[in-house]
């Protein structure tokens, strides 16, 4: 028989019908709550908070410089017929704008806007044909690109044609998250996610990075190591006198890297939009819908508030679509999504104010108009990036094995399900790597979107997990989804629950000029805006007796405690 799971709710049984009532300690663990997320979540003052914000900013540049390197070493050789500097620049530009939509009335969780691995693994599909590129790194310096040198240069077009390519399949996945949050379907899937689907996704997004990690961390173990005691300040400096920051000269020449630029669409080129970027587009919103909803999940979590509710959700996923779209028509070959590094550093700094996030969007804006202050930021070397890259990594995933404690790990059910999501998600993708015939079904298209979801880390385990969870019937105490009390004592319970979520409601809900402008939407869209009665579950579960989040029907009898 399996064990129960220790829940925050202590029960003891009083007068002679043996009524159950709660532990008079459970106001104080409300208290203490309470007043870790009040300390969390509250503005912190103007000179702090711009400390916290470079930090993010020197974390969302180590995934800048990582996705941008990666996804460059493997186009065949050629030039770049522009400073790689702007290119940084337009991506941070994006980031910026994103950042500062995504908290103002977007999820409204302090979420930083950046490149992922999600955007990266379809990027390298569509190129995975072509030979890789040696970039050159002397010493342990950072980013190294030549580009290319007047008009006439020789190898220019294969770079400019795949970039194109691969701004166009992020155009198609920023319209495509953005319709699946205009939408709301999403957002009402996110409701049957519980513990054991958003677990096993959070350690395998913990997991996922490690390969990168150990390659930018080789050039220098030393220097990689360092950051894990000093702020990446203070090792970037020591970097630089020990000379293993150089910054090359193609970089610094100013006619390369002006001091300032206004990005717009079609600045080098329109994206293109081929069958081979519309499949690659489709497999990156799929990757990035799920990873930022595993993002609003620890986010909230770290900051001691309750699940974020559908509406949340969805103008969460519609404006990271939004910024999607702007970075591809800027010519970037990296989307938007919410980062899980960042939200690791919001875990070490115990700092999640609306305020540092605003603060890093305004200064991604200012990165981007300026590709001389852009490519400051590549002369980080290469270790700090991967020593940035592996702490903030191992936050997501020791939280990730922290959720398990919600449900009764000790249940054959759900060993099976964590076990089994997690393997096949680090699996599949170990595979198609190493697998020494390239997956082929005669048409190239089909053969993109297989590959790139096939080798999705994050997606597979949350699909699996999904499924998994709402096919395999099991209890609601297994399952995490309640405290595990007898139905008669349910509405009573419930009060706690309520309260908390009023609270997260003041979290959540749209800025006061939006909030007027929800009775003019059109029905369809209506899932953008709070419900008049929010009585949604509560941590993907449901708070009364007779509701279940399963996909099987008739399963409701089965899973009543």
């Amino acid at each position: 028989m399996s064990r129960s799971p220790h829940h925050a709710t202590q029960l003891r049984s009083l007068g002679s019908h043996g009524t159950l009532v709660p532990l008079p300690q459970q106001p104080a663990l409300q208290n203490s709550s309470s007043h870790s997320r009040a300390s969390l979540c509250e503005p912190r003052p103007w000179g702090l908070s711009c400390l916290l914000a470079l930090q993010h900013i020197l974390v969302l540049t180590s995934l800048l410089c990582a996705s941008h390197l990666l996804l460059l070493r493997s186009l065949p050789p050629g030039r770049l017929s522009y400073s790689p500097a702007q290119l940084l620049a337009s991506s941070l530009f994006s980031c910026g704008m994103s950042t500062a939509l995504q908290t103002w009335m977007g999820s409204r969780l302090p979420l930083v806007q950046a490149p992922s691995l999600e955007f990266l693994i379809p990027a390298l599909v569509l190129t995975s044909q072509k030979r890789p590129l040696a970039i050159q790194t002397p010493g342990n310096s950072s980013l190294v690109l030549r580009p290319c040198r007047g008009p006439g240069c020789h190898g220019l077009e294969p770079w400019n044609s795949s970039l194109r390519e691969v701004s166009g399949a992020v155009v198609i996945s920023g319209l495509l998250q953005g319709t699946l949050g205009l939408l709301g379907g999403p957002g009402h899937l996110f409701s049957y996610c519980g513990p054991l689907v958003l677990a096993p996704s959070l350690v395998v997004a913990g997991l996922s990075a490690h390969r990168e990690v150990a390659l930018f961390c080789s050039a220098h173990w030393g220097l990689a190591l360092l950051y894990v005691l000093i702020p990446v300040a203070c090792v970037w400096i020591v970097s630089a006198l020990l000379g293993l920051s150089i910054i090359p000269l193609e970089l610094s020449a100013p006619i390369e890297a002006p001091w300032f630029w206004l990005p717009h669409p079609a600045e080098w080129d329109w994206p293109l939009l081929t069958p081979r970027a519309l499949a690659a587009g489709i497999s990156m919103a799929l990757a990035a819908s799920t990873s930022s909803l595993g993002c609003y999940a620890l986010c909230g979590r770290l900051l001691h508030l309750a699940s974020p509710p559908p509406h949340a959700c969805s103008r969460g996923l519609s404006l990271e679509g939004l910024g999607s779209v702007l970075a591809g028509l800027l010519g970037s070959p990296m989307g938007t999504a919410s980062s899980f590094p960042n939200v690791g550093t919001v875990s070490l700094l115990q700092a999640g104010s609306r305020r540092v996030a605003h603060l890093v969007g305004l200064l991604c804006v200012g990165f981007g108009l300026s590709p001389r202050l852009a490519q400051l930021l590549t002369t980080i070397p290469l270790p700090v990036v991967g020593g940035v890259l592996g702490v903030t990594h191992a936050v997501v995933l020791s939280t990730g094995f922290s959720s398990f404690h919600v449900a009764d790990i000790d249940s054959g059910r759900n060993v099976f399900i964590v076990g089994f999501s997690i393997f096949m998600a680090l699996l599949l993708p170990r595979w198609f790597r190493e697998a020494p015939v390239l997956l082929s079904t005669g048409w190239s298209p089909l053969d993109v979107l297989l590959r790139s979801l096939l080798t999705e880390s994050i997606f597979l385990a949350g699909l699996l997990g999904f499924l998994l969870e709402n096919t395999i019937p099991g209890t609601w105490l297994e399952r995490g989804l309640s405290q595990g009390l007898p139905s008669p004592f349910t509405a009573q319970e419930a009060q706690v629950p309520q309260k908390s979520r009023k609270k997260a409601d003041q979290e959540y809900e749209l800025p006061f000029p939006i909030q007027n402008l929800c009775p003019c939407i059109p029905q369809p869209l209506r899932c953008l805006c709070p419900l008049p009665e929010n009585s949604g579950n509560e941590e993907g579960g449901s708070s009364e007796p007779g509701e279940t989040a399963d996909l099987l029907p008739g399963f409701e009898e089965q899973c009543q405690v």
